[in-house]
Order: C-alpha cells, then sequence, then structure tokens
C-alpha cells in the first residue's frame, strides 16, 4: 500500500515530461493560488466557528432541544441524538465533539452510537460549506442550495436511523 503514493509522484512527473508541462512550476503557480484562495475565505471560517461556539455556549443548543423533545418523541428518535443532529450541519468539528459526548454517554457498540457514527458520516457541514465556498467566490444569493442540503440531510438522517435499527436494533 506505501508505494502508491511514489508511484502517484512518479507518474505525475512522468506524465507531465511526456506532454511538455513544467511540473514544478505548475506546483508553485498552484500553490500560490491556495494560498489566495485560503486568505479569501478565512474571514468566513471565522465567522462560521465564531457562530457555532456562540450557539454552543450561549445555551440556545439547549433550548432548540427541549423544543424538539416532543417531535423526536413522536418520529421514536432516540433523544440522545439531537445534540448530534443539530450541530452537525453547523460544524464538523463541533459535531465530532458531541458525537464524543455522545458515545461516551451510551457506548461506541450501543445502537445510539452506531446510529451517531453513522449520522456523522453520512450527513454535511451544510452551513459551514455553504459559507466557505459561496463566500469564497462572492455568492450572495444561494438559491435552492440550502434547502435541498436539508432535505438530503434530513434523509441521511433518517436513513441513517432507520438501516441502524434495522440491522443492530
Amino acid at each position: 500500500m506505501s508505494f502508491f503514493i511514489p508511484f502517484i509522484i512518479l507518474f505525475i512527473l512522468v506524465y507531465g515530461q511526456i506532454c511538455g508541462i513544467k511540473v514544478y512550476d505548475s506546483f508553485i503557480e498552484g500553490a500560490k493560488e491556495g494560498m489566495n484562495i485560503t486568505v479569501r475565505i478565512f474571514p468566513y471560517i471565522i465567522a462560521m466557528l465564531l457562530a457555532v461556539s456562540m450557539l454552543r455556549v450561549s445555551g440556545c443548543l439547549d433550548m432548540i432541544i427541549f423544543v424538539l423533545r416532543p417531535l423526536v418523541k413522536i418520529l421514536r428518535v432516540p433523544e440522545e441524538l439531537l445534540p448530534l443532529i443539530i450541530m452537525k450541519p453547523l460544524s464538523g468539528s463541533g459535531s465530532l465533539g458531541v458525537l464524543a459526548d455522545t458515545l461516551k454517554k451510551v457506548g461506541v457498540d450501543s445502537l445510539i452510537g452506531i446510529i451517531a457514527a453513522t449520522i456523522m458520516s453520512s450527513t454535511e457541514t451544510i452551513f459551514y460549506t455553504i459559507t466557505v465556498y459561496y463566500g469564497s467566490i462572492g455568492v450572495k444569493n444561494i438559491r435552492h442550495t440550502l434547502i435541498s442540503a436539508l432535505i438530503a440531510d434530513l434523509a441521511g438522517i433518517a436513513t441513517a436511523i432507520l438501516v441502524c435499527k434495522k440491522f443492530f436494533g
């Protein structure tokens, strides 16, 4: 397995030589462009991290969980999954922390732990992604992106719960 990376590098160098591409110069130009992109998206990343931090610290997340409890009971979704379901669309690192807390409480081999891990790996950090990618290219009107992404996220959550209950419950 470890020979793949040197093989890929060698392939790129040989292919570039055959096609007459200055591989090193292209790499340097790409690195410069990557730095420019990093500088452009940095404010959006900071804003999103600040918003997620404020949501957690202010107690707003707990209030949202309290409001959603009745709906979760009707849908038969384990209540312990609510913090992850709410946090995942906002922040990957925040939801990773919530996942770790959930797994400490319920155990990694429990049904809830398996569902939580499946939700973590089958959903996206929607708001973070939209903020960073659209912000970096200056898109102000996201049109149907958010609604479509939230529907896809809910489908991923529902599927994770149903499949895990079916196979592990």
